[in-house]
This record gives C-alpha cells, structure tokens and sequence, in this order.
C-alpha cells in the first residue's frame, strides 16, 4: 500500500490537508471490483466515491465494498518460518483502518504508531527495566502489522531487533527463532546505541552543511495577480508596481523602453523593424501581442531569463520608489499569476507553472536589500547590473 500526497480541500476558506491511495471499490451496478482513489483529510474525513469518516470506513471494509488488496489474486504461498521471512504481516481490512486513523494523526502535526515505537525505545535505552520493556512492547504492537517490518528504517535486519527485544529470555523467537539470551538483549541495546549515534552524527552534520537554513516559519507568500485598470493605474503605489505591464520608464542595453514587457518582447525579436513596433506599443500587453506573433531570434530560448533578470534590475534601480515596494516583501516567496503570460513566467495550479518572474523578482529584491545594507547606501555594482 503505498500512499500518495499532498493534496487537500477547501472548507470554510481553510486548506484542509490530505494524502491517497488506491484501493478496490466493489461496483454496486455489477459487483465487479475497479481501481479507485481512497483520500483521507486532517479533519477525519475519507473519501472514495463518497464522504466517510473512520466509522464508515470500517463499515465500507468489513461490507467489502471497499478491498484493500486485489479481489481474486492467489494467497502467498505460506512462509516455512516466521523469524527466516523476509516478507511483512499481511495487509489487512484491520491494519488498513490502523494505518488510516495514523495518517490522521501525522496529518495533524501529532506523533504517529512508529514515532511513539521510537520514543518507547529510546525510553528503554535510558531505564532498561520491564515497565519500560512493556511499554515499548505495547508501542510496538500498536504500529499496524504490515508496518512494523519498516518500523527500524533497517532494510537488512528490518523488526529483527525489536522482535528478540520483546521476547523473553529463554523463549524463541516468533517460535521457531533463536532462543534469547541476555547477551542478545544487551547486543540489541547496544545496536539502537549505534543508531541514535549515527543519527545525533547525522544531525551534528546536516547543522553545520545546512547553517544559513531559516530557522523560523517563512512569511506568507505574496501573490502578485493580473489585474486591469480601466481607468488606469492607481496613483498611490502598490504591490502591482511588480507586474512587467506597469508603465514606467526603462534604459536597459543602451534603449529606452516604455515598460518590462516592451522590452522583453522587443529583444526576443530577429527583425529589426519588428523590435521597433514593438517597443513603439501603445501599452505592455499590446508589445507582448506583436511579440507573440513576431519571429524570435534563434537564441533567444538560451537568453531570456538573463534579459528579463536585466530588465527587472532596471526597472527597480532606475526607480527608488518602486524598489521600496519590492523590498516591502521582505523574505515572502512572489507567486507571479496571470493568464498572459507561459506557465513558463507564472505561478500555475498545475505543474506547468515555473514561475521564474517570482523567482527573478525575489533575487533582484535581495539584491537591493544586499546593496541598502553596506554602509546604509546602494551597492553601485549591484546597481550597474
């Protein structure tokens, strides 16, 4: 069973998150099972055709409307011993309720079955006594069955550990196992040891590689949208001073342009007379409308992030005003919308959206705060860019 995310609804205005996964769903027209979508949400809520909770899952499981495993296939052949398998316990309409109710959990920022099975280990590492021991048992016991081979992260000796850990000195394991020792109990302890150091060495390391990480939540991303003034632009400035058809003045490359986009568009042309139309444009989306159609210069694929990163620091450092409002966004990541322009420059709701004029507006934006920052002034070489 593998599960499947991120994915999410709306209700009331909020995201409310979610993960997938497939499983059988029994037609009620001829009985004939087919491959569905089965999505469970951080509010409880599970849907596979219709909406259900945890209750009603149940219900759908033990009914067989809904399978968990493919209808028909033939049983695994049995395994001739428990502690030789390389294979997990079988999946379950049980363990499958199990796992749901801890994809809730995880979903909810809340500890799931196996990261309470670790804090039960790391419990018994510190006091080796049998309530701990028990309570790790009680740990282990609740991550779903089909799990519990995964539980280590080890790929190699999988439960193993875990296993002759829980099992009683004297006693065989899984019964048909190695009879345990106290010897193998310290050697189990004394493998968790190892583990927890690698991990805390791992920790130590990843610190020090991912030092200029930010430590704190971001700020909200600030959605810069495509909008059209009839009557023309506002006067007092705002975040629409972002878009490449706001209308102000631009020297890049030795020409004057009326705004981004006229000149954007005017450099992607191979003809001289059709950079001239284009730039002589009564409004941005008018240059971006005979660009479109104008042939492009053959290397323009490999050249047009530059020029736009160019155009974009001259916009911002030929105008201080406007610079003030890009700076404004301090740290948010800029979801650059539109309908006008590639999936290539915006930010989409499918994975076609790059969104590189984001992207570009955030680097110039830190290299201005880069170029106020030294001695309170700008930097001339940021600014000469």
């Amino acid at each position: 069973m593998t599960w499947r995310g991120p994915t999410y609804r709306m209700v009331d205005g909020e995201r409310v998150d979610g993960v997938w996964c497939h499983v059988w769903q029994r037609s009620r027209w001829d009985g004939e099972y087919f491959l569905d979508d089965l999505i469970v949400f951080a509010d409880g809520a599970v849907r596979c055709q219709e909406r259900t909770d945890l209750a009603g899952l149940e219900k759908l499981l033990t009914s067989g409307r809904i399978a968990v495993t493919r209808p028909g296939a033939p049983d695994l052949p049995d395994e001739p011993s428990k502690w030789r398998s390389r294979r997990g316990e079988p999946l379950t309409p049980e363990g499958f309720l199990s796992e749901v109710a801890d994809k809730i959990e995880g979903l909810n920022g809340r500890p799931t079955a196996e990261q309470r099975c670790w804090e039960a280990i790391q419990r018994y590492q510190q006091e080796s006594d049998e309530p701990n021991r028990g309570l790790l048992r009680d740990a282990y016991l609740a991550v779903p069955p089909h799990r519990r081979i995964y539980v280590l992260g080890d790929m190699d000796r999988q439960d193993r550990p875990l296993r002759i850990l829980l099992t009683d000195v004297g006693e065989a394991v899984d019964g048909d196992g190695p009879v345990v020792t106290a010897d193998m109990h310290r050697e189990v302890l004394d493998y968790f040891h190892r583990v927890y150091d690698g991990v805390a060495r791992e920790d130590e390391r990843r610190a020090v590689q991912y030092a200029d990480d930010p430590t704190g939540p971001g700020r909200a991303a600030v959605i810069s949208h495509q909008t059209v003034y009839p009557q023309g632009w506002p006067e007092v400035l705002d975040l629409f001073v972002l878009r490449n058809d706001y209308p102000v003045q631009i020297v890049f490359a030795g020409e004057t342009y009326p705004s981004v986009l006229h000149g954007y568009w005017a450099r992607s042309a191979a003809d001289d007379a059709d950079r001239l139309r284009i730039r002589e444009a009564p409004s941005g989306r008018e240059a971006h409308d005979l660009g479109g159609r104008a042939a492009q210069r053959a290397d323009w694929p490999t050249l047009r992030l530059a020029v736009m990163a160019g155009l974009l620091r001259a916009k911002f450092t030929q105008h201080p005003e406007l610079a003030d409002i890009l700076r404004s966004t301090r740290d948010a990541r800029i979801s650059y919308t539109g309908f006008s322009d590639s999936p290539f420059w915006r930010d989409a709701p499918d994975s076609r959206g790059r969104n590189w004029m984001g992207r570009l507006l955030e680097l110039v934006r830190s290299e201005l705060v880069a170029g106020q920052s030294l001695s309170g002034h700008r930097d001339p070489e940021l600014s000469q860019q």
